[in-house]
């Protein structure tokens, strides 16, 4: 949620994909019209007494766009809206915009550059910051500019515009980018420093200077020639009408960032793809040589994305509110990470007793008002959500008339809002390309924000029903409706003409904003990065219902790339990310300059730290990839809060059951339903999913399926396998453990298996010592499996030694055996770095003896030094051990690990898999 100060619940941001429903010729009409839409419809004109977007004052704005970009639909809800939308009616320029490493600021003399590298604690220590402060602005010589508009804008970058009559201004600025761009008419290139300059370097047309403690490289067209007077730079631009600057991360790096300065930037783009079990997406940069044909460039990557791309990166490095910044020499870069399932429901499980589900069920289908009031956008959203989340649950144990009975309150509720002339009812916003839902709430409707949030709720809702209803959802009924909700929200098309793309993802920085105009000190927000993922989970169970497998995987990309942004910013899970000054382990909100344990309405704990929990579907499952974070989570929470959870205990329960299953049952226990749920909540949904993560296990997100709405659990080393299959006719679900199940048309099935190895053709030993390494992340005792490779990602420049570095994990469990007296462990690996130079791929060997997820005892080599010379070379234990901790015992049911990284070097290296040259034996009988 962004701008309300009295929300009680959370904000809901999902990412959406989905082929484009045109508005036809009745998207611009001359006068007020109702509009169709399938079975339903919406307006092109507010209802009587609301508002649409407004300045602080309560005026009318519209977007603050040039002539050449009037007509192209403007995503607010980003880092930089604040260019286009003017919020505050005396600040015709922008407020601080958050690039990362820059900062920006447009004003009348032009474009205030900044790189803030020390933060500061704020807000009662609640709040760090690293602050917009200019150390450089940049513009021409005698430039006044009355405002700024947004001239070009593409996936994460925009092109502010000048003018005062006389001079013209432009200047491309976007995420990970260390330079600026410039272009100017009417006057010469000027650069005016916040406080005297040094000079490092003076080459004519390349001036480095440091300013602040921090080093800049102007350039100039050849021919041209800096001139420095105090605080004042400038340079004749030679006939020409273009320059640029970048921020360095150290003076002697001049040399690599001369040789792209004149390669302009000129747009961004992101693909993404499913790929069997994995997200891939590639992020590009196009460029234009303004002198030359060097068409490169320079990119930072945050931490999220270069912890998941095994591309070359360079040495250098940034510092920004998201952790260190690492650059990238290429106009592109990719990333993999696997995918997050989605399942419309936890499966059957034994430890739920129907008997009572069933009464929980019927309190919520029995009730006199089963959507308790709500008559905003968002408060009926939450309704929806929580009588979505049982529609499944009750089909679950028979219970088929109290689903239909839920279904027929969601769809009824629904059509009234996508039928316009009611007492709600959705309008389109020719100016701002948007459809606003009336009664608004929480400035949806004025200031634009939480769109993602409030309408995640309505995707999701339609997504259940249509897994069971696919008349209803199909265009000519009520999916016309819900595609519109979509292409507001989450929009897939850069070329519809009626919404903008994917109007408050931030494909770079990889979440979400919710502030519609982004007119902060301290750039855009994000507090309920759940509502955000409940959106993207909504997105792919839409998709895989109606069939639309772009839709479906857009989702599984947002909610990918979006878990893993909330795993390092949000909750810190690396302990790589917050200030070291900073108190908290976990914020309630996320800011372009830091972030802040807080919400927009309450100072309670059990909030803060729910409000990033909420709504818990089976899309929440992405949050046990990191265990240990929750437990940290709850503890800090129940520290701050002087006890357990009591107002939303609720969410904080099933919260803690992704990690700890039995530790949250014991909770419910202890109340024994006697509790208000949260509003979005109900006891059914929670009885149902605590009990059955105690019998199951908690999520194992260290397998992933190649059909998007699967999940895995384990308990006590064996998996429980589940995958709901939407389509019409039976599949085979493969998961990347080798597991295989078979799952009927439109059905759930279930399956069991023990550890890394499941398949019956394939058993986990009970005893024997050697295994080969299989890809997938499998350690076999099998000897026909096919050959492979492994790539083993870079150490990025940086010393790993000792310490797996995104490791190459290879693992079996339940494995039983008696230590050999007198026997040690042995390894025999082919690797290869090709022809890169200085890398040092390392081996580690973990035994869990009992397979409680406790290693007992680790082993960890020496690495061994790979030459530049492509072909394989045979890495073994030799090299001779390093460290080795804990002691050798009988595995019963134990787990055995070995994981390979690259020690040292820039650069990725392969193992072989699959054969005898690709082993591990271990110093059991």
């Amino acid at each position: 949620m962004q701008a309300s100060l009295a929300r009680p619940a959370a904000a809901t941001l999902l990412a959406i994909a989905l082929a484009a429903v045109g508005l036809g010729s009745a998207a611009s009409p001359a006068v007020a019209a109702t509009i169709p839409a399938g079975s339903g419809s919406y307006t092109d004109a507010r209802p009587a007494g609301t508002s649409g977007p407004t300045t602080n004052t309560g005026a009318p704005v519209t977007p603050k766009l040039t002539a050449a970009a009037r007509d192209k639909p403007v995503p607010t809800n980003d880092w930089w809206t604040s260019l286009a939308y003017q919020r505050y009616g005396d600040n015709p320029y922008s407020t601080p915009m958050y690039g990362h490493p820059l900062t920006y600021q447009a004003k009348a003399s032009g474009l205030e550059v900044g790189y803030p590298t020390a933060p500061a604690i704020v807000g009662d220590g609640r709040q760090y910051e690293y602050a917009h402060k200019a150390d450089l602005t940049v513009g021409l010589t005698g430039l006044n500019s009355p405002d700024t508009k947004a001239d070009a804008w593409s996936d994460w970058t925009v092109t502010p515009y000048w003018a005062d009559g006389s001079r013209t201004f432009r200047a491309t600025i976007g995420h990970g980018m260390p330079f600026v761009y410039a272009k100017g008419s009417g006057g010469d290139a000027r650069i005016t420093a916040a406080s005297t300059p040094t000079v490092f370097a003076d080459n004519g047309n390349v001036l480095g200077i440091t300013v602040a403690g921090h080093h800049y490289a102007l350039f100039a067209p050849t021919g041209a020639d800096w001139n420095v007077s105090g605080t004042t730079i400038t340079a004749g631009l030679a006939g020409k009408d273009y320059f640029s600057l970048a921020v360095l991360p150290s003076t002697d790096a001049l040399a690599t960032y001369r040789k792209y300065a004149f390669s302009f930037v000129t747009g961004s783009q992101v693909a993404w793809q499913n790929a069997g079990g994995d997200v891939r997406a590639t992020y590009t940069l196009t460029t234009e040589a303004k002198e030359g044909t060097e068409r490169g460039t320079l990119q930072a990557l945050y931490r999220h994305q270069w912890l998941h791309t095994t591309d070359a990166l360079t040495p250098y490095t940034y510092v920004s509110p998201r952790g260190t910044m690492k650059v990238r020499e290429s106009a592109s870069f990719t990333t993999s990470q696997k995918n997050n399932g989605v399942v419309p429901a936890l499966p059957a499980s034994s430890g739920v007793d129907r008997a009572r589900l069933t009464g929980y069920l019927n309190e919520v289908a029995n009730a006199s008002d089963p959507f308790s009031g709500a008559s905003d956008t968002y408060w009926t959203g939450k309704a929806l959500g929580r009588l979505a989340q049982l529609v499944p649950v009750a089909d679950q144990i028979g219970q088929t008339a109290t689903r239909d009975k839920l279904l027929g309150l969601m769809k009824g509720r629904l059509q009234e809002w996508f039928t316009a002339g009611g007492a709600s009812e959705f309008s389109y916003d020719r100016d701002w390309k948007t459809l606003t839902g009336y009664p608004a709430s929480y400035g949806s409707d004025t200031e634009l924000n939480d769109h993602h949030f409030h309408y995640s709720y309505y995707v999701y809702a339609a997504a259940i029903i249509a897994q069971y209803d696919q008349a209803w959802a199909a265009d000519s009924a009520w999916g016309t409706m819900i595609k519109h909700l979509i292409r507001d929200t989450a929009n897939p098309s850069r070329t519809d003409s009626a919404y903008p793309f994917l109007r408050g993802f931030d494909v770079y920085a990889g979440h979400s904003w919710a502030s519609g105009h982004q007119g902060f000190a301290a750039g855009n927000n994000q507090e309920s990065s759940s509502e955000s993922i409940n959106l993207s989970a909504g997105l792919v169970l839409w998709g895989a219902a109606t069939g639309d497998t772009s839709l479906r995987d857009l989702g599984s990309y947002l909610l990918t790339t979006e878990s893993e942004a909330i795993t390092q910013y949000w909750f810190d899970a690396s302990e790589q990310v917050f200030p070291a000054a900073y108190k908290y382990g976990t914020v309630g909100m996320v800011w372009g300059s830091g972030a802040a344990y807080s919400t927009w309405w309450t100072a309670n704990p059990e909030e803060i730290h729910g409000i990033n929990v909420l709504p818990v579907t089976g899309g929440s499952l992405h949050l046990a990839r990191e265990k240990a974070a929750i437990t940290r989570n709850i503890a800090e929470m129940e520290r701050e809060n002087g006890g357990p959870a009591q107002e939303w205990r609720d969410l904080l329960w099933e919260f803690e059951a992704l990690t700890d299953p039995a530790s949250a049952k014991t909770k419910w226990d202890g109340i024994n339903g006697n509790y208000t749920p949260e509003q979005g909540e109900s006891k059914a949904h929670t009885y149902h999913w605590i009990n059955t993560l105690s019998t199951l296990g908690a999520p194992d997100m260290t397998v992933s399926a190649d059909l998007p709405t699967s999940a895995v659990f384990t308990k006590n080393g064996t998996r429980t396998y589940t995958a709901h299959n939407h389509g019409s006719t039976a599949r085979t679900v493969t998961f990347s453990d080798g597991k295989t199940l078979s799952v009927p048309a439109r059905s759930t099935a279930t399956g069991t298996g023990a550890g890394g190895n499941p398949d019956p053709e394939e058993p986990g030993p009970s005893t024997g010592n050697t295994f080969r390494l299989k890809t997938g992340g499998i350690l076999t005792t099998a000897t026909t499996d096919p050959a492979g490779v492994d790539t083993l990602a870079s150490a990025d420049g940086v010393n790993r030694d000792g310490t797996p570095y995104r490791p190459t994990v290879y693992e079996v469990r339940q494995v039983n055996g008696k230590v050999t007296a007198g026997a040690a462990t042995t390894f025999r690996l082919r690797v290869d770095a090709g022809t890169k130079v200085g890398l040092a791929p390392q081996v580690r060997v973990s035994y869990d003896l009992s397979g409680d997820g406790t290693f007992d005892r680790t082993e960890t080599f020496r690495y061994f030094a790979t030459d530049p010379v492509a072909g394989w070379e045979e890495y073994t234990q030799a090299v001779g051990a390093q460290a080795v901790t804990g002691s050798l015992g009988e595995l019963r049911n134990g787990t055995v690990r070995l994981e390979i990284w690259n020690a040292l070097g820039n650069g990725t290296s392969q193992v072989q898999t699959g054969t005898d040259a690709a082993v591990l034996r271990i110093p059991y009988v």
